[in-house]
Order: C-alpha cells, then sequence, then structure tokens
C-alpha cells in the first residue's frame, strides 16, 4: 500500500506539473523592434512581412498567457506589439497612407479591443479570436505595402477628407481674421491715416510669427514617436480644441446676423479709433491674427499626427493661396462677403468637426491607455465616413459624441426660434453691405 500510495503521488505530481506547463513555457519576445531589428543577419533585407513576423511573436506570446491565466502579461504583450512594433516601425503611417486611413484606424481598434478583453478578463475565446484577427489584418496589409497583394488599396476619401479639413481650418481663420483686419484698415483708409497701415500690417506679421512659435513649443512635447505619452497628448490636445471647436461654431451662429456681426466689428475697433493709437490698432491687429493662428495650430495638430503630413501640407498652402486670393479682391476691389451664409455654413462645420475630434480625442485616450475602452461590435470599423467623423466603436467615444449632437440640435432649435421671433417683432435690420 505504501508503494501504491507513493505511485498515486507521483502521478498527480505530473498531472498537475502538465497542466500547469503552459505558464512555465511562455514564448519570449524582445519588446522592441529596434532591438529585435539587431538580432536579423546582416544582409537580411527588411520588408513589412519580416516586421509582421516580428509582431506574430509577440502575439503568440499574448496568447499564450492569456490561455495560462496571466491576463495582465497578455496586455503587456499586445502594448507591445503596438508601441514597440506597430508604431515606433512607421507601419501605422504607410498603411494609412498608402491602403486607406480607415484600415489604421480599423488596426488600432483591434488593438485596444484585445486590450480591453485582457483588462476586463474576457474569454480564452474572445481574446484568441481577436489576437488572431489583428495578426491576420498586420500580414493582409504587410502583403499590400510589400506588393505581394496585387488589390491594393488608396485611401482616396480619407486623404481628401483630410486635405480639405486643413483646407477648411485655414480658409474659415483666415478669413474671420481678415474681416477683422479688414474692418481696421477701412476706418484708417476713410480717416486718412494710410502711413498707419504699416504698423497695422506689422502687427498681422507678428501674429504669424508667434503662432508658429506655439507650433514648435506643442510638436516639442510631442515625446516622440510610438510612446503612450503621444498618445496621450494627441487625445488632450484634441479634447481641447473641440472646446474651442465648440465656442467658435457658437459664436459664428450668435454672429450670423448682420447686426450682430456689425455691432462686433465696431466694437474691436471702437477703442482705438477714439484714442487714435497706432499702437493699439497694430495690437488689434496682433491679436486678430493671433489668436486665429493659434486656433490653427490646435485644431491642425491631431490632424497631422495622425494623417499623411504631405496631404495636410497641400492643404494649408492651398489655404494660404485662396486667402491671398480672397484679401486682394477684398483689398483692390473692395468686395465684401455674404456674411450670414458664410457664417452659418462654418458653424455647422465646427460642429461637425468638434463631434469628430471629440471621438477621435478619446480613441486616443484608449490608445494611450488612460481608458479602457468598452468594446461595441455592431459598430463597424474602417469604414471611411465614421474615421473622418471620429465614430469608433467605443461605450466611451459614442456616448459623449451623442449627447454633444442633441445639445447641437437643441442650440440650433434656440436660435432659428429666436431668429424667427425677431423677425416676426419687425425689428429693424442693417444694411449687410455695412461693415463699420
Amino acid at each position: 500500500m505504501t508503494l501504491l500510495g507513493h505511485i498515486v503521488v507521483a502521478l498527480v505530481a505530473v498531472l498537475l506539473l502538465v497542466g500547469t506547463s503552459p505558464a512555465l513555457a511562455a514564448t519570449e519576445y524582445i519588446a522592441s523592434w529596434k532591438d529585435y531589428e539587431k538580432t536579423l543577419p546582416a544582409d537580411e533585407k527588411v520588408t513589412w512581412n519580416v516586421v509582421a513576423d516580428a509582431m506574430d511573436i509577440l502575439i503568440d506570446a499574448a496568447i499564450e498567457e492569456f490561455n495560462a491565466g496571466d491576463t495582465e502579461a497578455a496586455w503587456e504583450a499586445i502594448n507591445a506589439t503596438y508601441y514597440g512594433y506597430y508604431e515606433i516601425t512607421g507601419f501605422e503611417r504607410s498603411a494609412m497612407s498608402y491602403i486607406a486611413g480607415s484600415r489604421k484606424t480599423e488596426v488600432e481598434n483591434q488593438f485596444s479591443l484585445c486590450k480591453s478583453i485582457a483588462k476586463n478578463n474576457g474569454s480564452v475565446a474572445e481574446f484568441t479570436d481577436a489576437a488572431e484577427g489583428l495578426r491576420s489584418m498586420i500580414h493582409t496589409d504587410a502583403n499590400k505595402l510589400d506588393g505581394v497583394d496585387e488589390n491594393e488599396g488608396g485611401g482616396d476619401l480619407a486623404s481628401m477628407a483630410a486635405f480639405l479639413g486643413a483646407f477648411g481650418i485655414i480658409v474659415r481663420e483666415g478669413i474671420e481674421a481678415m474681416l477683422v483686419l479688414g474692418a481696421i484698415i477701412a476706418y484708417l483708409v476713410k480717416a486718412g491715416q494710410k502711413k498707419s497701415l504699416r504698423h497695422v500690417y506689422l502687427g498681422a506679421i507678428l501674429g504669424v510669427v508667434c503662432s508658429f512659435i506655439v507650433a514648435g513649443i506643442l510638436y516639442s512635447l510631442g515625446f516622440g514617436e510610438g510612446s503612450e505619452q503621444q498618445e496621450i497628448i494627441e487625445g488632450v490636445t484634441a479634447l481641447v480644441a473641440v472646446v474651442m471647436l465648440y465656442w467658435v461654431s457658437n459664436w459664428m451662429l450668435s454672429k450670423s446676423e448682420t447686426e450682430a456681426w456689425n455691432a462686433y466689428i465696431k466694437k474691436q475697433i471702437a477703442g482705438a479709433a477714439v484714442t487714435g493709437s497706432i499702437f493699439a490698432l497694430a495690437f488689434t491687429a496682433w491679436l486678430a491674427v493671433f489668436r486665429e493662428g493659434a486656433e490653427v495650430v490646435l485644431f491642425l495638430y491631431p490632424l497631422v499626427t495622425s494623417t499623411d503630413p504631405m496631404v495636410i501640407w497641400g492643404g494649408i498652402l492651398a489655404g494660404f493661396v485662396v486667402l491671398a486670393i480672397i484679401f486682394i479682391v477684398m483689398r483692390v476691389f473692395s468686395v465684401k462677403l455674404p456674411l450670414k451664409p458664410f457664417f452659418m455654413v462654418m458653424s455647422a462645420i465646427m460642429f461637425v468637426m468638434a463631434i469628430s475630434f471629440l471621438g477621435s480625442g478619446i480613441t486616443e485616450l484608449i490608445e494611450g491607455n488612460v481608458i479602457t475602452g468598452t468594446y461595441i461590435p455592431w459598430i463597424p470599423t474602417g469604414n471611411e465616413v465614421l474615421t473622418v467623423l471620429g465614430i469608433n466603436p467605443w461605450v466611451e467615444t459614442v456616448v459623449p459624441q451623442v449627447l454633444l449632437l442633441v445639445v447641437t440640435i437643441v442650440i440650433y432649435i434656440v436660435h432659428f426660434r429666436k431668429e424667427k421671433a425677431t423677425a416676426d417683432s419687425g425689428a429693424e435690420m442693417i444694411d449687410p453691405t455695412a461693415t463699420a
């Protein structure tokens, strides 16, 4: 019996060791591509498939750790796959530029889904399906980027949307500043103070310079490529931009009536006009340009850091060309813009951009591991339109966007009712051609 007892104990011990072997045999991986690249033969050509194969090792480790019950280790392996390989190698930016912007968003959401399942202690089947789906996406994109797949995609819609977004921001902010400057210039010309115009132009130029200084400071806080800090900065910047966009959109909506706009313009130049101070006029010009320039920097930062920079710079340059043409027309031919349609349309665009930036900003915080996302399976990923609108499959992004949309609808209803009440009361309207 004693011998039999020893045999039983030995068998139980063996079974226990076998049962726990997955945890003891976790796949080893190198958390950084820079370190992994050092292990490659010197003559090996590094392709996107080589990068994808390296990422396979981390995904295998994540699945194995999750199966062994170590969800935290699985989360760390997926996180290293994203920050140590997908972002740092330029895989993300290449997929966005040469396949589609929505594809880049789709893959990022898949990374976040894997981390969400690990954090929320999902089932082994859920994590394995998500991880294998991520692996499939990465290899599909690697084949396209390496030219293996002849059916390469093109992010035409996303690129066009990014171009138009940058273009629209430059034109809208530029025209707003130009209207204020135009009022100041018109006042000086009518007052016979043409010699003072150079001070106004100098103030405007200094406003542009200060805007670039703000841009340099902002970009210097990026903490480099492929870091959680960068995602957090992009997310916070986008959310701050939401506040400014929403404020500006409401401001523009309130100024869509000519009477309100004329009162605003008169208020902008009244102080300087009364005192006749050249410094005050130049400072007003500087403030108008710098304020709009600073907003441009803030609005464009999330686009520049998430879209092909060449597309964004193309939109910016096109916007400046249009502004130059508009300035010549306004200055030389004294053409005045139809204010009400302009402000109404631009206000609506700002509202849409605010909702889009709200979704993308919170998504960046999910990717930066500040928030653990709650996945919504019925919202499709990889859709160009949804990507442009910042709609992602997360409760944490959709709920705030819906709430903001409801508030926006209420604001428009109140505005139109107030406008109708004013019209019904027979209030005197000021001539739309009067600007000063």
